[in-house]
This record gives structure tokens, C-alpha cells and sequence, in this order.
């Protein structure tokens, strides 16, 4: 008997290792088939996500997209064109501005990513296009230039209101008539640097269908008196009708940025003017001395930005008071 149990302990041992060394593989195999079919579930729920994720920003971005060009092919005049191309331009890039071209300089017209201080810094802008290379490189290719936000390159007046280490500025050309006629320009993060080309381009070819920037159509009905129409102006004087507006756009701005209080507290009380008589009357006389004086063809665009801007369209918010145009 006891040879018998210690012939069977080797036995019992070896099976036991054999059945050990049998279950160890078939775990690694389980271990191994489970992995597999985890790995393959997690790989297909993440390829799902990843679609809905691509099919969701897709949708998104074709959205704004669509929305931008509606709201561009929709503006009835240049100014209300500026202001769509600015608007929607702001959704693809954390700074835009607009600088209008006229001649050799460029004008800053309209900014979105910037505080207070330096929005009203770049309306004052106004630069020869010599002395920002990149931005005249813009103008004259008529193509996308992409430049570091240097003095140098940008001029430093735009580059002071960038005002963002090693960041690089992108102008987008508007061109019409085969000619830039504005610049759109992109700095900090900039989503989608092809949609960006695409509303310039758009906003180009509907520039030269609509009339003439922001109520300088007006002159024909303002100053049929004086037998003036913007056909009928000279180069030169085209160039102070856009000087003289934009200088209405900069005061008008000014003046509701600096006196913020009184202009709420005049639309309240319908009496703008009583208000902001001040800032009003020395803005008139020097937008007097500066355009009217000099051009006989001229047009209060003063008056028209304060009724647009200040009294929100609306004349009887300025108040009995106001002397009314200049003209």
C-alpha cells in the first residue's frame, strides 16, 4: 500500500502541474480574447465619437459659414457690407479688422478682439501703405500675405494695438474692380484660415454692386441744391468726401465712448444735444473748419453719423435744441 501511494503522489503531482500550466493558458487566453473585444468595442465607440464629433463641428462650422454669406450678400450699402465682413469675420479668429484703402494709405475702419482703448486707437489710424510693407504687399498682389506683428511689417501703430508677443497678423485683400479696396486682417487664434480668404473674396465681388460707402449716395439727395453727385466728383474730392466721413464715424464713436453716461441719460430725456452739447459743438466746428471751408460739395456726415449712431436712427432724440446740418 504504501508503494502504491507513492507511485500515485508523482502521478497526482504531475497532473496537477499539467492542469495548472492547462488553466494558466486557457486564462491567458480568455484574458487575451477579452482585450481583443474590449479593445475592438472601445475602438468602434471611439471612431463613433469621433464622427458625431467631425459631423457636429461640420455642421457647425457650415452654419456660421452659411449665415456669414447670407448676412454679407444681404447689405444693402458698403458700410452695412463693412460691418457684416467685420461681424462674421470675428467668429473665425480671436482679433479682425477692416482697413479701407483709398490711394496710397490705409484707414482703420472697424476692429472686434480688443479693449475699448485700442478699438478707438485703430479708428484714429491712418498709415501710407510704405510704411507697413506687408500691408502693402497685400494690396498690390491682391493675395493673402501673412506677416509677424512688427513695427516693421505692420507699422507700429497697428502693431502696438495688436500688442501680442511673437503673434502674426494675416491680411485678407477685398478686392473690386481688380484693385484692393480694403484689407481684412486676422491675428491671435485663427480657426479657419481658408474661411477667411472666402468671406473677403465674397465681400469683393458684392462691393462693387451696392452703393458707394455709407451715405455718400446721400449726396445726390442732400445736395441736389448744389448740383452735386458723387458721378459727378473728382478723384480728389472723392478722397475728402471718404476723409470727412470717416472723421464723422471716429467723433460720433468718440463721443459715445468718452461720454457713455450722458448719451444714455439724453436718448432717455429725448434730448441728446442738451446732454452732449459740448463735445457735439466742438465736433461740428471742427468737422466746418476742416471739410466745408475747402469743398463746396460737401455733406454734414457729421449730422448724419450723430442721428445714426447717437439718436439710433431716430432725429427727435437729439432735441429741440439742435441746430440741425451744417448745410
Amino acid at each position: 500500500m504504501a508503494s502504491c501511494a507513492a507511485s500515485t503522489s508523482p502521478l497526482r503531482e504531475i497532473l496537477e502541474r499539467r492542469l495548472s500550466d492547462i488553466l494558466g493558458d486557457f486564462e491567458q487566453i480568455i484574458e487575451a480574447e477579452l482585450s481583443a473585444r474590449v479593445a475592438a468595442e472601445v475602438e468602434r465607440h471611439t471612431a463613433e465619437i469621433i464622427a458625431e464629433a467631425r459631423a457636429r463641428a461640420c455642421a457647425t462650422a457650415a452654419d456660421q459659414l452659411n449665415q456669414a454669406v447670407r448676412r454679407i450678400r444681404q447689405a444693402a450699402n458698403r458700410e452695412q457690407l463693412a460691418i457684416a465682413l467685420i461681424d462674421t469675420a470675428g467668429a473665425f479668429a480671436s482679433g479682425v479688422a477692416l482697413v479701407s484703402v483709398t490711394g496710397s494709405r490705409g484707414c482703420g475702419e472697424r476692429i472686434r478682439g480688443v479693449s475699448a482703448e485700442r478699438a478707438a486707437a485703430f479708428q484714429h489710424w491712418e498709415v501710407p501703405l510704405e510704411s507697413a510693407p506687408a500691408l502693402a504687399e497685400a494690396v498690390k498682389t491682391g493675395d493673402p500675405i501673412t506677416a509677424l506683428a512688427e513695427g516693421s511689417q505692420v507699422s507700429p501703430e497697428l502693431a502696438a494695438i495688436v500688442d501680442e508677443a511673437n503673434t502674426r497678423v494675416s491680411f485678407y485683400p477685398v478686392n473690386a474692380g481688380g484693385q484692393a479696396v480694403a484689407i481684412l486682417c486676422a491675428w491671435g487664434v485663427v480657426a479657419q484660415s481658408s474661411t477667411l480668404e472666402l468671406l473677403s473674396q465674397l465681400a469683393g465681388a458684392v462691393w462693387t454692386a451696392l452703393p458707394v460707402w455709407a451715405n455718400l449716395v446721400s449726396i445726390e439727395v442732400t445736395q441736389q441744391a448744389r448740383g452735386s453727385s458723387w458721378d459727378s466728383l473728382d478723384a480728389e474730392e472723392r478722397r475728402v468726401h471718404l476723409r470727412a466721413q470717416r472723421m464723422a464715424r471716429v467723433e460720433t464713436a468718440r463721443i459715445r465712448l468718452q461720454e457713455s453716461d450722458a448719451v444714455q441719460a439724453g436718448r432717455t430725456r429725448r434730448d441728446l444735444y442738451a446732454a452732449l452739447r459740448e463735445p457735439i459743438d466742438a465736433a461740428r466746428e471742427s468737422f466746418r473748419k476742416t471739410f466745408f471751408d475747402s469743398c463746396p460739395s460737401m455733406v454734414d456726415y457729421l449730422h448724419l453719423e450723430l442721428i445714426r449712431t447717437l439718436a439710433n436712427e431716430n432725429p427727435e432724440l437729439l432735441g429741440k435744441d439742435y441746430p440741425g446740418p451744417l448745410v
